[in-house]
């Protein structure tokens, strides 16, 4: 099971839209990715959820490792058709604050060790200040904040690199297009 928790190695630029539901990380993914005339990696979590709600289920502690699995495996599917710059629109880190969060704490060791060892070179956490969009998935519109403080808190934590990303998408695409510039400058 480690293995399809491994990062595979790379020497692109891997960028992650990080935070809480309803900020406008899947947005923003898919405009930098465009921006950059690249690929960018969906959420699997998503993916798997409306599978198993088209089937009646909901999610359980039991799913969080399938999932993390399944974004492990499309984040190195697309890798490689990366140039220079890959962008995730999750990573195991948000998982296993997804799975402390909604399962009290519970979160699998194998789990966390890759989701702290895989590596990358910046981290934009999405503020809570646009307005929440409903859907058939998401569950904590009155926890915004709690939710917002659990991923920064992750990020402290593990000492990962981040920019906060506040205002409107527009504005967010600006600021991550000037860090994602820099971040090209220095590896050139």
């Amino acid at each position: 099971m480690e293995e399809k928790l491994r990062q595979d190695p790379s020497d692109c630029i891997k960028v992650v839209l990080f935070g809480p539901e309803s900020t406008g990380k899947s947005t923003l993914a898919m405009q930098l990715a465009e921006h950059y005339n690249t690929v960018y990696v969906p959420e699997f979590s998503r993916i798997y959820a409306e599978e198993k709600l088209r089937l009646g289920k909901t999610l359980t502690v039991n799913d969080v490792l399938p999932i993390a699995e399944g974004q492990m495996r499309l984040e190195n599917e697309l890798t490689p058709k990366a140039d220079t710059v890959l962008i995730c629109d999750t990573d195991l880190l948000e998982t296993k604050v997804y799975s402390e969060s909604y399962y009290d704490g519970v979160c699998d060791p194998v789990l966390e060790k890759y989701a702290i060892q895989n590596t990358y070179d910046l981290y934009f956490l999405t503020y809570i200040d646009i307005p929440w969009e409903t859907d058939d998935l998401r569950d904590r519109p009155h926890d915004r904040e709690a939710m917002f403080e659990a991923f920064e808190n992750a990020l402290k934590k593990y000492n990962k690199p981040y920019i906060l990303l506040k205002g409107p998408i527009a504005e967010r695409f600006e600021l991550a297009v000037t860090h994602i510039d820099e971040l090209i400058k220095k590896k050139v």
